[in-house]
């Protein structure tokens, strides 16, 4: 076997050699962590874990050909290449599996993500971008199968926008002409999920440099590919997607995973075609094996036969990789075994270093409170109690954070009719403690920089004198083209977006007026409309995902809450993604296109901020103020507010729709009432007609569910009228349950109040179809005016004579 079959550079026997050994020494270290790791699961030291033995050598192909400025989109099997491109070390892969809360130490997640999650630092400690290109960059995994698949197709659409679009030629901290290629990594039976289908369609409609390889050990947790696979052979089913001479599409690849040279050269095949042509690129290494089986909590033994394990140990790809290394004369068996020793030293010297650097701070930690409780134990007239909490915490050699908690906390409730100056010092550290390590598992959630959202300031419209009456989709258009005119690494794709300007014309001539690019059409797809902007968003640019109604959302929402809601927090704000959702709901008729997800968003997605303007000019300040921020939002426009005549702003450019703020949009005295979106159309007329019986009642409008009222401006409103109704259409408990949780819980406007705060929402069913569907399924006018009468009524009956 001659050098120029394992690799296309011409290098020296001996370097070739090098190389070759190096990748076996990788091969033997990450193999060893795999059987080392299980054992410190199974020995409680670790909850749970799951690795990527029997996958080494694929992976090690994969590194050779992976650059500066790729991104991987992967698998949490992908521990090798992790390795192998440097990112990973033998002590960070056992401070996974302890959860060590320091990421330096455990620089994927500190700590938040179980064991195989890998991400890379996209940025610097201020928030702000590191140059991508000069380093090699993992996104953040995510744990639901193929659910790592839409994002990969935004990372590859990414080097194709930073190829042909000339207005981001200047970005070059996150790409060097869109050469970067993006690979990513599933398992075989993860290829049955629909993310994965509708992402293969839609890399090949795009054409972005994308390689997948698929993991192929014929098993998916303990099913066999006999009940995941059509005729059990995923690139068999795939043909229809191989291009030809008359159809682009992919190239398909198939190699098997102990089979070195091969693979080596597979991968320098796929490499080129992706990162020069732009053709995605499939490769299905067949023939791999998992000799530990699925994870820690079963034993693969339970479900494959005598047959398949002998195969399986005989085709180990490390074993077949040691015996092409002596078989072609490049290492002796004394040689290897030498190498094989060494690594098992080598990954158990990690292991007792991650161990010791988790252990001792947890123990200096038991240190601290024990001579606190010791201390109280002394004064204490319960010392009986106490004593026994004091013994059991001194006696955990291997202490948790929750056991320190509980005796110190628990010691507390032995001193609650006794005070001295030693049950201060406890209750002081109990606080200071919960202050200090609650941040290591909470916080990151939302950016903590200069330019999250709440510190972008308001900036009202201002109409001239003779300021126009126009449609508001005329001033959510305008505000577009300013926006696109000012960023131009802003751009904005989804379903009838680009030739016809959206289904409402707010985007209408923006593609003519940009390109293709920049305003684009994408197929009926929402997850990996989703997935796109996840992707393009991690590399640099402003994608603005669009949704065509607020009920396809639910088509994404996995996507949204699994990987994007998450990305901030579980990477220990080290990577972003500040894509913004545009959708449009509310007060269409029919179960299918005028439902209201709301309560289910404002759960599934924190992490994102969800924002509900009234109208058009609040929601062109929203997306003004996004585009200055660098957090993800969803914007949900009022569906029938395109074609309702609003001023034209002359400063429309300008305009920044604060976040977490409400806005008192009618003063009143004898009840608050709250709402947002369409329904304050209703209200405000309702509020208009209740002025004929006597009740002045105060609108608030919400503007943000996502923060919510940082000021607490509701419990003023509801301090000065003592009554309080929120109003929506929204399912009953949903977004009005939410609402009110927050201002029971957070806002204590049960202080103020002299009645009973109530809810108005929908009825629990999608609404019917027709008006009169609308009028029985969503709150109305009248609906809103009984219900505010009847608690005007109940506070004073003579006032207010009952209705009906």
């Amino acid at each position: 076997m001659q050098p120029e079959t394992v690799t296309s550079s011409n290098i020296s026997f001996e370097e070739y050699r090098n190389q070759i050994l190096s990748d076996y020494k990788i091969a033997l270290i990450s193999r060893e962590c795999s059987l080392l790791g299980r054992r410190e699961v199974l020995t409680g030291k670790s909850k749970f874990g799951i690795f990527g033995g029997g996958k080494e050598l694929p992976q090690l192909a994969m590194a050779r050909v992976f650059r500066n400025g790729d991104f991987r989109s992967g698998y949490y099997r992908d521990q090798t290449f992790m390795m192998a491109i440097d990112q990973y070390t033998i002590e960070q892969f056992f401070a996974g599996l302890y959860a060590h809360t320091d990421i330096q130490k455990e620089p994927f997640a500190a700590g938040r993500q179980m064991g195989g999650h890998f991400a890379t630092h996209s940025l610097n400690e201020d928030g702000s971008w590191k140059n991508l290109t000069q380093q090699k960059n993992s996104s953040s995994d995510i744990s639901p199968t193929a659910g790592q698949m839409p994002r990969l197709l935004g990372l590859a659409q990414a080097s194709k926008v930073y190829r042909n679009e000339k207005s981001v030629e200047n970005l070059t901290n996150f790409s060097t002409q869109g050469n970067e290629v993006a690979w990513g990594t599933i398992g075989n039976a993860s290829t049955s999920e629909g993310l994965f289908w509708e992402t293969i369609n839609a890399a090949g409609v795009l054409q972005v440099p994308m390689v997948i390889s698929i993991w192929d050990d014929e098993y998916g947790i303990s099913v066999h590919a006999e009940h995941q696979t059509t005729k059990e052979d995923i690139s068999l089913i795939l043909e229809g997607f191989r291009r030809d001479e008359n159809h682009e599409g992919y190239e398909i690849l198939k190699v098997n995973g102990w089979d070195y040279p091969s693979l080596m050269s597979t991968y320098e095949r796929a490499e080129e075609l992706a990162r020069e042509k732009h053709i995605p690129v499939i490769i299905h290494v067949k023939e791999l094996t998992q000799p530990q089986g699925h994870s820690t909590s079963g034993s693969h033994e339970r479900y494959k036969s005598e047959e398949r394990l002998n195969w399986e140990r005989e085709y180990d790809c490390n074993k077949k990789f040691k015996e092409w290394i002596i078989d072609h004369n490049i290492a002796t068996v004394e040689e290897l075994l030498d190498f094989e020793k060494a690594a098992k030293k080598e990954v158990r010297q990690g292991k007792t270093n991650a161990w010791n650097a988790f252990i001792s701070e947890i123990k200096s930690e038991q240190k601290e409170a024990l001579e606190v409780l010791k201390a109280v134990e002394e004064k204490s007239a319960n010392k009986n109690f106490i004593s026994p909490l004091i013994t059991s915490l001194a006696s955990k050699e291997e202490p948790i954070r929750k056991d320190i908690l509980e005796a110190t906390r628990k010691t507390l409730r032995y001193l609650t009719k006794e005070n001295f100056a030693e049950k201060l010092t406890l209750q002081n550290w109990i606080n200071t403690y919960i202050a200090n390590i609650q941040p290591k598992y909470s916080d990151h959630l939302y950016s903590e920089n200069d330019n999250n959202v709440i510190s972008i300031k308001e900036v009202l419209p201002v109409f001239d004198n003779n300021a126009e009456l126009v449609d508001g989709r005329l001033i959510i258009r305008d505000n577009f083209e300013k926006l696109f005119d000012r960023i131009p690494e802003a751009l904005i794709f989804g379903e009838d977006s680009g030739k016809i300007g959206d289904v409402n014309q707010g985007l209408e001539g923006l593609q003519e007026r940009f390109g293709q690019i920049r305003v684009s059409d994408a197929g009926i797809r929402e997850a990996t409309i989703i997935g796109q902007g996840i992707g393009m968003a991690m590399r640099g640019l402003r994608p603005i995902a669009e949704i065509q109604y607020l009920d396809y959302i639910l088509y994404c929402i996995q996507g949204l809450s699994d990987d994007l809601a998450t990305l901030r927090y579980r990477t220990f704000a080290k990577q972003k993604a500040p894509l913004i959702i545009r959708t449009r709901g509310h007060r269409l008729e029919g179960i299918w296109h005028s439902g209201s997800q709301m309560g289910g968003l404002i759960h599934l997605l924190r992490g994102i901020h969800i924002l509900v303007p009234r109208n058009m000019t609040k929601a062109a300040g929203f997306y003004n103020t996004l585009m200055e921020s660098d957090e993800p939002a969803l914007v949900v426009e009022c569906l029938n507010g395109y074609r309702l005549k609003e001023k034209m702003p002359s400063n429309l450019s300008d305009i920044r729709t604060p976040i977490g703020v409400v806005e008192t949009i009618k003063e009143g005295s004898d009840i608050t009432l709250v709402s947002y979106g369409s329904t304050l159309r209703l209200v405000e007329q309702a509020a208009k007609e209740l002025l004929s019986v006597g009740i002045n009642a105060e609108i608030i409008d919400v503007q943000s569910l996502l923060p919510f009222d940082l000021h607490h401006d509701i419990a003023k409103s509801v301090s000065k009228t003592n009554r309080l109704l929120i109003i929506d259409e929204d399912v009953p408990g949903g977004a009005t349950g939410y609402i009110l949780h927050k201002l029971i819980d957070e806002q204590n406007v049960y202080q103020y109040l002299d009645s009973k705060p109530q809810t108005l929402s929908a009825q629990p069913h999608r609404p019917a179809f027709g008006t009169d569907g609308d009028y029985f399924s969503k709150p109305s006018i009248e609906d809103i005016f009984e219900n505010i009468y009847s608690i005007m009524n109940e506070a004073d009956p003579a006032a207010y004579p009952k209705l009906r």
